[in-house]
């Protein structure tokens, strides 16, 4: 038997020994703006059904007093993360650690915030714990090598529930112990499904929120004496011998390079409002529409080149993605998603309309999409993609995306956030609320409450 800590503790030695300024300036400051890019969304995402059903769902369960991000809705702490990782992520327009695959601020996010605001700790708090639940969600998914999305998986449900455990226990004070603890809890709870994908239901939706509440359930558990396994990543029957067994996975990754190398700088912010392993091809479709001045009426055919395991998302079940069967369908459509930036000239929340989901000339389009396997990819380390258009007239125009925009070597500056962010918001909100949601956000960090913090990113 091996006498060296196990995966968990080595995490708990080195989150319980982590302040705020341990955390580098440049870090601090990106993930301010992450969290500015995860609010805008949750107030954007109140224009849509799926929250008031979240809300009505969660109503039902119980009561509270804790805020929640762009609402007026009040919730206990648990619910109110659900509610918030639902809002975040409900348009798959929240960012994501490429090399993870994983949408991480949509889990710690939220477990970091009812964490700090039932604590009545203050943004110090909250910041250093999302930073820590990104960080350790990132470094689960990293270890995963891909391989949790083609096993059917979900990395953001099952790495953002870790995540989320250890932002929460940070937040809470938990002692290395108690936090090694809930690691080892929380593993029973990691849990999400990619079956969504036959069939277009909303229950990706709910991974990240879930994840969150997970978190700090486990938390709780700990900090009250609760033991969890130690071996919980690495064991026998731990995550990556049960989750992925017989693939290549790197356990040691989730310990390894905490609190020195920062995944939270690696983090993409997304250009596009679809699954991230699309938005390669929208960039290359964009590209030759503009050098060759292509219409719908040009196109013979066009020809997708993506890695199997990103082309499972986005590419299977093949009717599905030719014809989308709402506007959540068309978000992990390759065929939908090439037909109309090619139709459009852009992808905006406006491309996933009811009219525009059922636009002719963009269905038309969408059928002379051909996917085919793509030897060159870079994934999982990016998102490559590639396209070939056959013209009318014979031509063949061809253009590569290797490297996916928003990837942390191509990355959206921290201006476009704020744009992207004031993007979000215009639609939801009036100047002074979007003023002070900004205000609040990139302050975060200072010796304020958190829950000042969340009630000014309400509504109201």
């Amino acid at each position: 038997m091996s006498s060296s800590p196990s995966l968990a503790r080595q995490v708990a030695d080195v989150v319980t020994g982590l302040d705020l300024d341990d955390v580098p300036d440049a870090v601090q400051q990106r993930a301010r703006h992450l969290v500015l890019d995860a609010v805008g969304l949750a107030f954007a995402a109140t224009a849509h059904p799926f929250p008031d059903v979240a809300a009505q769902a969660l109503g039902t369960l119980g009561s509270g007093d804790h805020p929640v991000l762009g609402t007026k809705t009040r919730l206990a702490p648990r619910d109110a993360a659900v509610l918030n990782g639902v809002l975040v992520h409900g348009l798959d327009f929240d960012d994501t650690h490429i090399g993870a695959i994983t949408h991480v601020s949509a889990s710690a996010l939220p477990a970091a915030i009812s964490a700090a605001v039932a604590a009545d700790a203050s943004t110090r708090e909250l910041l250093l714990g999302y930073v820590l639940g990104v960080e350790v969600a990132a470094r689960v998914g990293l270890a995963g090598a891909g391989a949790f999305h083609d096993l059917g998986f979900h990395p953001t449900a099952l790495a953002g529930a870790f995540g989320s455990a250890v932002a929460a226990g940070r937040v809470a004070g938990l002692d290395a112990d108690q936090l090694a603890a809930a690691q080892g809890v929380v593993g029973s709870m990691a849990a999400g499904l990619l079956e969504f994908l036959e069939d277009g239901s909303w229950t990706k939706r709910l991974h990240p929120g879930w994840a969150a509440q997970c978190g700090l359930t486990a938390a709780a558990f700990a900090k009250a004496g609760w033991s969890g396994p130690a071996a919980v990543y690495e064991g026998r029957f731990g995550l990556f011998n049960t989750h992925l067994a017989g693939r290549e996975v790197h356990p040691e990754l989730v310990a390894e390079g905490l609190g020195t190398r920062w995944e939270t700088a690696q983090t993409a912010v997304k250009p596009y409002p679809v699954c991230h392993f699309a938005h390669a091809f929208a960039d290359a479709v964009l590209t030759l529409r503009t050098e060759h001045d292509l219409r719908p009426d040009d196109v013979a055919s066009i020809r997708c080149a993506i890695h199997p395991v990103p082309g499972k998302v986005v590419c299977e079940p093949a009717a599905a993605k030719w014809e989308p069967r709402d506007e959540y369908d068309a978000k992990f459509s390759l065929p939908y998603v090439v037909a109309t930036t090619l139709a459009r000239g852009r992808f905006t929340l406006a491309e996933l309309s009811d009219d525009a989901l059922r636009a002719p000339e963009v269905l038309a389009l969408a059928r002379k999409v051909e996917v085919v396997p793509d030897d060159e990819s870079a994934f999982p380390k990016a998102y490559s993609g590639w396209v070939q258009i056959t013209t009318t007239d014979g031509r063949v125009l061809t253009h590569r995306e290797q490297v996916n925009r928003g990837h942390a070597d191509r990355p959206l500056t921290d201006a476009d956030v704020v744009t992207k962010f004031r993007g979000s918001m215009a639609p939801v909100a009036d100047e002074s609320t979007t003023e002070r949601v900004l205000d609040a956000v990139l302050s975060l960090g200072e010796d304020r409450p958190a829950r000042a913090f969340a009630e000014a990113c309400a509504a109201g």
